[in-house]
């Protein structure tokens, strides 16, 4: 899993929490499958080496996603349905860039799982309802990861 986000800017932090609640919960198993998460904050192409040595056969990336929805709606979008010119809330490189790179280099499957934002404003708290959305994806992940 690759989260990105920042804390400094309210509800674009809901990545790296969805990245904190699936370590908090994988970490409570006694058996483990390789599994690695990816915290990208806000240069998730800094990581790009580091995830093409893990080798992924599945990649989940985790962003905040302004699809001018209601605040912690969550979205599920194939690598094909992420547009070439669009960044993902406040990050420079391009998501569609970022994970075609990846699927090429590493041959992995990729999924985009994004959480509709109520801000992005700098210095804000992150929304119970993005937090609670973080909360809930980690919780799917770490139910469709064999135990």
């Amino acid at each position: 899993m690759l989260g990105i986000g920042s804390d400094l800017r309210a509800d674009d932090v809901s990545g790296m929490l969805a990245c904190n609640y699936l370590k908090a919960k994988l970490s409570k198993r006694k058996r483990r499958v390789p599994v690695n998460i990816f915290f990208g904050e806000t240069a998730p192409e800094n990581l790009t080496g580091e995830i093409k040595r893990f080798k992924p056969t599945h990649l989940v990336i985790v962003d905040t996603i302004d699809a001018g929805k209601r605040s912690g709606s969550i979205y599920i979008f194939k690598p094909e349905d992420v547009g070439d010119g669009t960044s993902f809330s406040t990050h420079k490189m391009p998501a569609k860039i970022l994970i075609d790179y990846l699927v090429n280099s590493c041959g992995c499957k990729a999924t985009v799982i994004g959480i509709q934002p109520k801000t992005v404003e700098f210095g804000k708290s992150v929304s119970k309802s993005v937090r609670s959305s973080a909360e809930k994806v980690a919780g799917m992940l770490a139910d469709a990861i064999p135990r």
